[in-house]
């Protein structure tokens, strides 16, 4: 028997991982009922394995195994979804676009800060920021076989955390014919859901971390659903303007509101320079320390 044409895959070790692997395998089954979802992780003998169409282990444990495991994928046209997704609608003809590209990925947020456009060695203009890993379109070819060990190997040797760096580089200096997938397909900031018109966009995945705060310290409740989501990305943003010192009359000032959105700085009460992005700086480190001991436990 043929194996489908089109498929998602998880990778996601560790049974909180997986967990999440499972809450984000439900949500694309109400929606996409009939595609094939295969799984690649560190044991084989878990309960709800047969959830997935297929369970593979992963070559090696480590806190960026996506990245052997993407080229492993049995299917010609595959989707990787990280595990904090929710998938609120069809995916439709979104794997068309392998017709006509190899790669599709959208840009990541906070495109304004140092994080985001941090390469691994290579200057790029600030118009080519990071495009998130957490949700990957690509079909089986040469050259994205050749592209997925060249992101690994850069990684390796970047002697960074995080892999999107080196894909900013790779991206750059590549010849791969990738497309940069609108935000409904990667929504990672949800409360866009506020400004958007009845015709903007059909949102189809969303890719928050607070879909994984409960595996923090003192981070409360899970978020399991996109109301609640919602109403934690809104406390969020408001989080984020206070931080720089911004007053809900500031938000209301358009000068004030476009310095905020680009510099990170608003008023005197602002944090100084080397402070902005602490926060996010901050809890991503908890997100990898979080990472860190599953991969020793």
């Amino acid at each position: 028997m043929s194996e489908p044409r089109d498929g998602v895959i998880y990778v996601a070790t560790g049974d909180d991982y997986r967990d999440l692997a499972f809450a984000s395998l439900r949500s694309l089954r109400r929606h996409n009922p009939d595609l094939s979802v295969d799984l690649f992780t560190d044991r084989l003998d878990f309960e709800g394995a047969d959830l997935f169409d297929r369970v593979h282990l992963v070559p090696r444990v480590h806190p960026r195994a996506k990245l052997d495991c993407m080229p492993l994928s049995r299917f010609e046209r595959t989707l990787y979804l990280d595990s904090d997704t929710l998938i609120i609608a069809p995916f439709a003809d979104l794997f068309d676009l392998m017709d006509r590209f190899e790669l599709a990925l959208a840009h990541d947020v906070r495109r304004a800060s140092s994080l985001v456009q941090q390469g691994a060695g290579v200057a790029t203009p600030y118009a080519f920021p990071q495009l998130n890993s957490g949700v990957v379109l690509y079909r089986k070819s040469d050259k994205t076989e050749t592209f997925f060990a060249e992101w690994l190997d850069r990684y390796a040797n970047s002697g960074l955390k995080r892999d999107q760096p080196a894909l900013k580089d790779i991206l750059w200096s590549s010849d791969i014919r990738f497309y940069v997938l609108p935000p409904e397909f990667n929504l990672r900031r949800v409360t866009m859901l506020d400004a958007w018109e009845p015709q903007d966009a059909r949102p189809t995945i969303i890719h928050s971390h607070r879909l994984l705060d409960h595996l923090l310290e003192a981070r409360g409740a899970r978020c399991q659903d996109l109301p609640t989501l919602l109403v934690r990305e809104r406390e969020a943003l408001d989080d984020e303007w206070s931080r720089i010192g911004a007053t809900e009359a500031d938000r209301q000032d358009l000068s004030v509101l476009l310095d905020g959105i680009s510099k990170g700085l608003i008023s005197p009460k602002a944090l100084p320079e080397t402070d902005r992005d602490t926060s996010r700086s901050r809890e991503r480190a908890a997100y990898e320390r979080y990472h860190r001991r599953q991969m020793c436990a």
